[in-house]
């Protein structure tokens, strides 16, 4: 399965620009010291207004996860997608897709790093990477 892509607006730009530089941004709420999901206009704990875009470890770990059977397409095989809710170390959680999941298996607290990819005509997305346990 391919990554859809998505489009800016003015609200998401400082998203999109700091996934251009491979950091995951997060809104955060400096009255407060809480943090919410990228979408959030109003803090998701407390409901202060004075969320700003604030860069983010990256880091995380899995929740849960599913598989999206893929589909044949005319005949050729198309693999599974595995999409999996990551809490991120900040707090917020976040659904993205696992892009390793063949090469290190999905387990409820794996350690989680975001990476961003750059699918056609489209602002960079972030997906997750499971770590491997040492």
């Amino acid at each position: 399965m391919t990554v859809t892509p998505v489009v800016r607006d003015d609200y998401s730009a400082p998203f999109f620009d700091g996934a251009a530089r491979g950091e995951l941004m997060l809104r955060y709420s400096p009255s407060r010291g809480t943090w919410s999901p990228p979408e959030a206009r109003l803090c998701v704990t407390t409901h202060a207004a004075d969320l700003e875009w604030r860069a983010a470890s990256g880091e995380g770990t899995l929740v849960s996860w599913t598989v999206i059977p893929g589909r044949s397409r005319d005949g050729t095989p198309v693999p599974d997608t595995i999409v999996g809710i990551v809490e991120t170390a900040e707090g917020p959680w976040l659904t993205l897709r696992i892009v390793n999941a063949d090469e290190v298996p999905p387990a409820v607290d794996r350690p989680v790093r975001v990476e961003f990819v750059h699918p056609d005509n489209s602002e960079a997305v972030p997906v997750a990477r499971l770590v491997a346990s040492p």
